[in-house]
């Protein structure tokens, strides 16, 4: 994905913390005294333009969520769509997933989604997939017991790929579909790339999978 630069967008994030929450490390075991409820919460990794998040929170406000977003001419644009609909239920975060165990308690994530990331399709670059095992590892560290993951692609080699690596990991395949906009499947919200690619015809794959439960 080719970015345009926007020197103005540090700036932007910077002016609306309530919005975009500097230092999330700080907020670490505690998101539910910054959301002021008890309620679960879901977190995007790849939030990109925000509107699957946004979407998301506006239909579930019972849910929390949290988008995260590394690159700020991204996450501007998905701050633009919280100041217009100012949803109490919805932050951001311009971080590092690499770096969740950092922002997030071990337990405290129930669901993470995974919408249209970048395949890296070339081999070398496997650990970079957001499937890959390294962080399933790290996703496994912050969700509930029995947590989940749902995932969105048009890329029909990350699907394949992905399938294989939850199966490999020992996660539980719940639902999958390979080709959602056909299916039954009911409350989809779509993502700027999801339309992009549908419009195009392409087929959307989308698999549901959950940790199994731990041995108490």
């Amino acid at each position: 994905m080719r970015l345009r630069n926007k020197p103005w967008a540090k700036d932007k994030i910077a002016a609306y913390p309530q919005y975009v929450v500097p230092n999330p490390e700080q907020h670490k075991g505690k998101w539910s005294e910054l959301f002021g409820n008890n309620n679960p919460i879901h977190i995007e990794i790849g939030t990109g333009k925000g509107q699957f998040i946004t979407g998301m929170a506006k239909a579930n406000p019972h849910i929390n969520y949290i988008g995260i977003e590394l690159y700020e001419s991204v996450i501007v644009s998905a701050l633009d769509k919280l100041i217009e609909n100012d949803l109490p239920n919805l932050r951001l975060l311009n971080v590092n997933a690499k770096d969740l165990t950092g922002f997030f308690a071990g337990g405290e994530v129930e669901r993470i989604y995974l919408n249209f990331s970048d395949p890296w399709p070339k081999k070398r670059h496997e650990k970079r997939r957001l499937t890959y095992r390294s962080f399933l590892e790290l996703y496994e560290q912050i969700l509930v017991d029995e947590g989940e993951i749902h995932f969105k692609t048009d890329n029909q080699g990350l699907f394949e790929y992905s399938l294989v690596s939850f199966s490999q990991y020992g996660l539980l395949l719940t639902y999958v579909s390979l080709d959602l906009h056909q299916s039954d499947f009911v409350g989809n919200i779509m993502t700027e790339y999801e339309e992009k690619f549908a419009a195009k015809g392409n087929r959307i794959y989308r698999c549901e999978v959950k940790y199994r439960a731990k041995n108490r």
